[in-house]
């Protein structure tokens, strides 16, 4: 229902259906990290697909895993207004200072982070359609 209006009789946009294929396919298929083996552990109990959902959240939580969603959130609430943003981007360009600019990177993936190169090959196509998921 991405879009919908509730008086008007809902239209499902196939582009909007598979990009979010793409992506939520590309995010659970993310490396093994702690929330995803916990929804794989529980659902190969056959639990509701609801519950291994509410573990693997439950995991993200920790910050050892969440917490650079966290520290994207914190730096957000520093900035504080988009009239701010040049300033704390200064600051963080600025060699001798300790601002960092989150949510950029991955641990994981220093240089390139693989799944961009599938995300930007389905955005070039209209119908989004060409990628394997």
């Amino acid at each position: 229902m991405l879009f919908s209006v509730p008086t008007q009789p809902y239209e499902i946009n196939q582009t909007a259906v598979k990009a979010l294929e793409i992506m939520l396919i590309l995010h659970a298929d993310h490396e093994q990290n702690a929330s995803t083996s916990t929804v794989r552990l529980a659902g190969s109990s056959q639990a509701h697909p609801f519950s291994c959902v509410a573990g693997g959240i439950a995991t993200l939580w920790g910050p050892a895993h969440g917490g650079a969603n966290e520290a994207v959130i914190r730096m957000l609430e520093q900035i504080g207004h988009p009239k701010n943003i040049p300033d704390y981007i200064s600051k963080f360009k600025d060699k001798n200072s300790s601002v960092r600019l989150m949510g950029f990177g991955h641990r994981v993936y220093k240089k390139y982070d693989p799944r961009a190169k599938i995300i930007y090959s389905a955005s070039l196509s209209q119908t989004v359609g060409g990628v394997g998921c």
